[in-house]
């Protein structure tokens, strides 16, 4: 069992009010923000540089989903991409390869974005639905073919899935330990749960805490993670959206490793696998999406989904150029 919870009072993940001053254009921003862009240069202002290094490249584009594509929402039901983003993720990924990668269930992340000219990935990579050629590389007894809702032959790949039952129990004794605590919020995302506690007071959050944990410390095959306003609770086993990253561009990348060059946005904890991923291949680009500075292995760095929005439209104008 692993537990990673760091405290709620000291995260700059959490969305916690921090102290803040107004640029000339209105942003505000922490006063160490544009220190921290030093180390983590905006994606928009390197846009040039990055192209530059990619030509001849078949790029890959992996998206995280809440915080990347839409805002963080105070219900986790209503976070809906704008009608200009799923403009510009469809354009994308009809240029180049494109994925979403999310701690959501494939289902729920397919409702919100509606595309079918992209692969998804849920809970955090632990379901994919991925091209044929996927047969090639992943382990034959996580893997099965099906339809998707078009009719098309996908694979799909399913690691934990002997996991089922006892997520399934995870989930029934977190709603009966939780049900007295206003605010808390358990999803199920299938491979993993999600419990959402952006609306607990801030008295009853070392309340929550107990009981998540407590739940976790009797199913050891379990790990508990944080996130931003959410508990994460999925089976310990090696893989993460790390190890998503690198199975989808064995595939949807094709070629070799020297000719795909990934492009990773996401803003969670749970995208720092995949930015290691990144890093470890010494190829590629890995963009954290934050207003805030904070510890990351991102490469560059874009404040929020509006300016993804923005770099989104850039490299589909810089692909119909080149």
């Amino acid at each position: 069992m692993q537990i990673q919870v760091p405290s709620k009072s000291i995260d700059l993940e959490m969305g916690l009010p921090q102290h803040s001053v107004l640029t000339e254009n209105g942003n505000a921003v922490l006063p160490k923000y544009n220190s921290w862009q030093v180390k983590h240069p905006s994606a928009l202002d390197k846009f040039e540089h990055m192209m530059s290094m990619a030509k001849g490249r078949n790029i890959v584009v992996l998206l995280d989903y809440d915080g990347t594509l839409s805002d963080i929402v105070p219900n986790p039901e209503e976070a809906y991409m704008t009608n200009k983003m799923r403009v510009a993720v469809r354009q994308v990924a009809a240029c180049f390869p494109t994925a979403i990668i999310s701690g959501r269930s494939r289902h729920k992340v397919y409702d919100f974005v509606r595309l079918d000219n992209l692969y998804y990935a849920g809970s955090h990579g632990l379901d994919i639905a991925a091209p044929l050629q996927c047969l090639k590389y992943g382990v034959p007894k996580h893997q099965s073919k099906v339809l998707d809702i078009k009719g098309k032959e996908v694979v799909l790949f399913q690691p934990a899935e002997s996991y089922i039952p006892e997520i399934q129990k995870i989930h029934t004794a977190l709603d009966e330990k939780t049900k007295n605590i206003n605010g808390a919020l358990i999803e199920d995302n299938k491979f993993c749960i999600s419990v959402h506690f952006r609306h607990v007071k801030d008295e009853d959050f070392m309340m929550l805490e107990e009981q998540v944990m407590s739940v976790v410390h009797d199913n050891r095959d379990f790990r508990l993670s944080m996130g931003k306003m959410v508990f994460e609770i999925r089976p310990d086993i090696e893989w993460d959206k790390g190890h998503a990253v690198e199975y989808l561009l064995k595939t949807i990348g094709g070629n070799t490793s020297t000719d795909v060059l990934p492009i990773y946005i996401g803003d969670d904890r749970t995208d720092e696998d995949a930015f290691k991923a990144i890093s470890s291949r010494e190829q590629g680009y890995s963009i954290v999406v934050s207003s805030t500075p904070k510890e990351t292995m991102a490469s560059y760095s874009l404040r929020d989904p509006r300016e993804v929005n923005k770099f989104l439209q850039r490299l589909v104008g810089w692909k119909r150029v080149a």
